[in-house]
């Protein structure tokens, strides 16, 4: 089994739970708003509000880097099913664009389903 930890842009969090859906993963767990950077420096929807007159946007600029709002959603999978849902957290996500997302893919040794006791694979169905 493996964990899949996928760090998406707030405004594609509804279009990828569709796409999991859609692709067979019914079961997901997101966490709210989360703030983080990858190595950027620069937000550029931040700047372009700016450039726009956004007082919001104007305010927040100031010296070194700022966390960006993100979503983080996980899931774990059966090992046969891991490419299909990292292509498909992919394909929803990418735009082209800094601040697309990360995956992070990470071993499962073991899972229970508390409600029957049963381990492994069987607790993902």
């Amino acid at each position: 089994m493996k964990e899949i930890l996928a760090v998406i842009r707030i405004n594609k969090m509804n279009e990828t739970k569709k796409a999991l859906s859609d692709a067979g993963f019914s079961g997901f767990t997101a966490a709210g708003k989360v703030l983080g950077r990858g190595k950027g420096l620069v937000d550029y929807q931040l700047i372009k509000g700016a450039q726009d007159g956004y007082q919001e946007a104007i305010s927040q600029l100031g010296h070194g880097p700022r966390l960006i709002p993100k979503r983080i959603l996980t899931l774990v999978v059966r090992d046969e099913k891991k490419e299909l849902a990292v292509q498909t957290i992919m394909k929803t996500n990418k735009t082209g664009n800094p601040g697309d997302g990360k995956i992070f893919i990470l071993p499962v040794a073991e899972s229970i389903r508390v409600r029957t006791e049963e381990k492994g694979d069987t607790t993902l169905d």
